[in-house]
């Protein structure tokens, strides 16, 4: 099968640089939200980082512009997917509300459209089970900010056949990506490790082994890093982060405790960027506040 449209289902931080990758890849593409002001914020925030694209030379002014024609917004879920060749969810990273997703879109889409999850953690193979099509199901993990970061895990689940991974992949490759495949197991590569990281960090800053700007110092220039873990906890959020933590630790045992300071924060509403507080504080503008 022929992949021409692609359907985003979910105008987030991740939808929307989906959506944005897409529309530059060259696929039609339908971006969905329950939202009209999300999906209306998401337009904007694409066309302003096809703008900065263009500005620093990595795109031409005719492909933003052609980008921008093939990306459409769509309020109503039936009309988002009905024409999708492939399908994305980028729903929150809650299983109940992914698989309550997959299982409707069964019987709006054509019964040879892939459905691909953008997860960071969670069972494609719950999730394949739930949607109907487990041969057709897959994981795309993809990075924030998506139109810049390169990686993308692809999960199989169990069930997942030879072609979809196929298929997935070439819509990877399309996307200007870089893959590694990953057997499902949770928290694949990055999270995984990742997790333990940033739950260290958070041990040694409650210790007072040294302060979260020495923690986020030492890791960038000690082990190369670009950017330390308090840095990436607040970019992708303390929450989502305690999220992954506790489903690790559910699955993989103690060393994925999460650790209290890290739960205080989240108690507290110190989210990261997005709330304008999280290690560190924030301006409106999501630049950092000495």
């Amino acid at each position: 099968m022929e992949i021409r449209t692609i359907a985003v289902l979910g105008a987030g931080t991740m939808g929307a640089g989906i959506a944005h990758v897409s529309a530059l890849g060259g696929y039609q593409t339908r971006l969905y939200d329950v939202s009209a002001e999300g999906l209306e914020r998401a337009r904007a925030g694409i066309a302003a980082n096809l703008r900065r694209g263009v500005e620093k030379g990595k795109i031409s002014a005719a492909d933003a512009e052609s980008a921008l024609a093939r990306l459409g917004v769509e309020p109503d879920l039936v009309k988002a997917a009905s024409t999708a060749d492939f399908v994305v969810e980028a729903v929150p990273e809650e299983i109940a509300l992914k698989i309550d997703l997959v299982r409707r879109l069964n019987s709006l889409v054509r019964p040879d459209v892939i459905f691909a999850s953008n997860t960071s953690a969670l069972s494609i193979t719950e999730l394949g089970a739930a949607s109907g099509r487990a041969d057709r199901f897959i994981g795309m993990h993809f990075f924030n900010p998506v139109h810049m970061m390169k990686l993308v895990e692809v999960i199989r689940g169990l069930e997942c056949s030879p072609a979809t991974l196929a298929a997935t992949l070439e819509v990877a490759r399309r996307l200007g990506k870089e893959t590694v495949e990953v057997r499902e197991s949770p928290g694949f590569v990055t999270s995984r490790m990742n997790a333990l990281i940033g739950n260290e960090a958070f041990a040694m800053l409650q210790e007072g082994v040294a302060s979260a700007e020495g923690i986020d110092k030492a890791i960038k220039l000690g082990l190369n890093h670009p950017m330390g873990p308090f840095e990436m906890v607040d970019l992708v959020g303390l929450d989502v982060r305690l999220s992954i933590l506790e489903f690790l630790h559910r699955s993989l045992g103690d060393r994925f405790r999460p650790n209290p300071l890290l739960v205080q924060h989240v108690k507290a509403g110190r989210l990261g960027k997005k709330t304008g507080r999280g290690v560190y504080r924030y301006d409106s503008d999501g630049n950092r506040i000495a």
